[in-house]
C-alpha cells in the first residue's frame, strides 16, 4: 500500500514563504507527483505537478510564486511557495499516479493546513 506523509503547512503571513514536503513509500511506476489543494467550500484544483521526466506544471494563480521539484533518492516531492496570498488558504494535498498504460492509480496523503493572513 503506497503511503504518502506531508509536513510543512502552517501559518504564514502574506508575502511570506512556505516549503512543503511529501515523502512517498514507494518510488517504482511513478508517472507524476503532484500537490492539489482545496479551499473551504471549493473543488479540489491542481496547484503543480512534475512527471517522472521532470516535466513540470503549475496552476496560472500560483505561476512564478510556486516551484515543485523531487528528491528520487529520498522518494519526496516538495512545494516551495514564495510570496503567498490569502487566496492560497486551502488544505494541501499531495497526490501520486503510480502505475502504467491504463492500470494507473492516483494516491493521496491527508492533507496539510496552509493558512495565510492579510
Amino acid at each position: 500500500q503506497v503511503q504518502l506523509v506531508e509536513s510543512g503547512g502552517g501559518l504564514v503571513q502574506a508575502g511570506g514563504s512556505l516549503r512543503l514536503s511529501c515523502v512517498v513509500s514507494v518510488n517504482f511506476k511513478i508517472v507524476s507527483m503532484g500537490w492539489y489543494r482545496q479551499a473551504q467550500g471549493k473543488q479540489r484544483e491542481m496547484v503543480a505537478t512534475i512527471t517522472s521526466g521532470s516535466n513540470t506544471e503549475y496552476a496560472d494563480s500560483v505561476k512564478g510564486r510556486f516551484t515543485i521539484s523531487r528528491d528520487t533518492a529520498k522518494n519526496t516531492v516538495y512545494l516551495q511557495m514564495n510570496s503567498l496570498k490569502p487566496e492560497d488558504t486551502a488544505v494541501y494535498y499531495c497526490g501520486v499516479d503510480q502505475g502504467k498504460g491504463a492500470q494507473v492509480t492516483t494516491h493521496w496523503g491527508q492533507g496539510t493546513q496552509v493558512t495565510v493572513s492579510s
